[in-house]
């Protein structure tokens, strides 16, 4: 028989976290993400793992960055306040190769906001927050059962790419309870970063693999030694200014993520055969997204749904492919506008592209996005 629980969507995250291996959580409480935190400050101790709660954000993320050099599965927590001071340290881990998981349980904002309320108004910080150029791996859930499932992608895709993965959620999906079908340990596939296997004194820290790109990751104490820097570093791990290695090292850091991306891009479609118009939603307002989208077509209107279930990379190849015929495409959002601007780059005036936005703290009723889609058939 299942192993079912009934849960809040941050316990369900949480305990996807700890399934997937976390044994580490640096972060500090802000609504609505603090019940991750909760969560891992209780069941960590018991499994052998380590809760430390910081000052600020800032050092919560910097505390999951040491925690992973030293060999843990680590993870923060936090909210859009919390997620713009954390842009820092989310840089270092980038360049510096660190695996890590950082979650952002989407508010209001600017600055503090409305804590309580729900909003979607993070998704191009989480693509572009922290300077330079990055390849960006990015979950959304809508379900209390996916922020589960994909926590445990998300450790993985760090661990095997080696670098930080975001779960952007949102207080609606953070704070709804849902029924939850846990998973053995045995039926959990884990992915752990790859070591080196080599003489420690023939060890380059930033040798990349050949066909991956991505270099084995030793730990502080295993006895290798390297450096950790956030400048830009030659394949020995020292800050460079030949012009050739700087190069290589940021197009190795993209390319590690573009040559596996059709492995990491995941997406839902719904009635998108001779759909005339096409909606495209994510996180909480999928939820509605799709039940208007089912009452437009009982209706009569050829109403399709499209949901990215990762943002970042964008499955823009997909939802073009699936769309073709489309004559209007929507994307409601809890926001002024942002990811209709790669929803309108990916069609390129194929089809006419139409915000719906929201930004009053509630969550979209389905008879709010089908006034749409009425209007636009």
């Amino acid at each position: 028989m299942a192993d079912v629980a009934f849960w809040q969507g941050n316990t369900a995250l949480a305990h996807g976290a700890l399934a997937a291996g976390c044994n580490f959580f640096g972060g500090y409480p802000i609504t609505p993400s603090t019940e991750i935190a909760e969560v891992m400050a209780e069941e960590l101790p018991k499994l052998g793992g380590h809760f430390i709660q910081m000052e600020d954000e800032l050092a919560g993320i910097a505390a999951a960055i040491g925690a992973s050099i030293a060999g843990a599965k680590a993870l923060t927590a936090t909210s859009g306040p919390g997620f713009s001071l954390k842009q820092e340290n989310l840089g270092l881990a980038y360049i510096a190769e660190i695996p890590l998981v950082a979650v952002d349980v989407m508010r209001g904002g600017p600055s503090t906001g409305t804590p309580t309320k729900v909003a979607q108004q993070d998704v191009m910080q989480a693509r572009w927050g922290t300077h330079g150029d990055h390849a960006t791996i990015c979950y959304s859930p809508s379900s209390v059962q996916e922020g589960y499932d994909l926590a445990i992608k998300a450790f993985n895709a760090a661990e095997r790419f080696r670098q930080p993965v975001l779960i952007l959620g949102d207080e609606v999906v953070g704070h709804m309870r849902e029924k939850v079908v846990k998973k053995a340990p045995a039926e959990v596939e884990i992915v752990n970063r790859v070591r080196p296997t080599c003489d420690p004194a023939k060890f380059t820290p930033y040798l990349p693999d050949p066909v991956t790109g991505v270099p084995p990751m030793a730990s502080f104490g295993d006895g290798y030694s390297w450096h950790v820097t956030g400048l830009t570093t030659n394949d020995w791990g020292f800050p460079t200014n030949d012009n050739a290695e700087i190069e290589k090292k940021i197009l190795r850091m993209m390319s590690k993520v573009s040559r596996a991306r059709s492995e990491i891009v995941e997406y839902e479609a719904e009635y998108m055969d001779g759909a005339d118009v096409v909606v495209v939603a994510y996180g909480s307002v999928a939820r509605s997204a799709l039940r208007a989208v089912r009452d437009a077509r009982k209706a009569g209107i050829a109403a399709g749904f499209f949901r990215p279930i990762t943002l970042w990379p964008f499955p823009d190849e997909e939802l073009l492919q699936a769309s073709l015929g489309a004559k209007t495409v929507i994307v409601p959002e809890l926001n002024c506008g942002q990811l209709v601007l790669e929803v309108d780059r990916v069609f390129h005036g194929r089809s006419d592209v139409q915000p719906l936005n929201l930004v009053n703290g509630e969550l979209f009723k389905p008879s709010e996005i089908g006034r749409k889609i009425k209007e636009v058939a």
